[in-house]
């Protein structure tokens, strides 16, 4: 007869924001970028950027310095979320994925295959509000609280003030 080994619960150690918040933009860079390698697959791209022209613009070292650039907030939003201190963390991922919003579904407008690039904006939509979220809530440390026991032995607690 085999006897039955207690049941245990599974381990589940709280995440600091920091990481949170560094794994979301991790997922929008991602995303930001499978979604344009994945479009060179569409029909007519390529032919398109060996011609000179990428989504109708012209190639020029000016659109590539700005594609670099918009490529480079998330990434550099990932080293920013775990190297910041936490009250200009909170503000930086706030603005930051407050104007990534529009920008990701500013991709939409004028597009073809609006299924693949509908879920490509909306998956990062989610990680975006989710960062939004994140820093929003962004957990608060409790005043510092000094105690002193009086002669009959009850414990007062008195507020420090900082």
């Amino acid at each position: 007869m085999r006897t039955r080994q207690p049941t245990t619960t599974l381990e589940d150690p709280r995440i600091p924001v920091k990481a949170k918040l560094a794994a979301a933009w991790t997922g929008v860079m991602f995303l930001y970028a499978y979604v344009d390698i994945l479009a060179f697959f569409k029909p007519g791209v390529v032919t398109d950027i060996l011609a000179g022209v990428v989504f109708k613009f012209e190639i020029s070292q000016p659109l590539y310095v700005l594609f670099l650039t918009l490529m480079a907030i998330p990434i550099f939003m990932v080293v920013l979320s775990m190297t910041l201190p936490a009250r200009a963390n909170r503000v930086t991922n706030l603005i930051v994925a407050s104007v990534q919003i529009p920008y990701a579904a500013f991709n939409m407008a004028g597009g073809s295959w609006p299924y693949f690039y509908g879920l490509g904006v909306a998956l990062e939509v989610i990680l975006l509000v989710l960062i939004l979220r994140y820093a929003w809530t962004w957990p608060r440390t409790a005043p510092a609280v000094a105690t002193t026991a009086i002669p009959d032995g009850e414990t007062v607690r008195a507020q420090q003030q900082a």
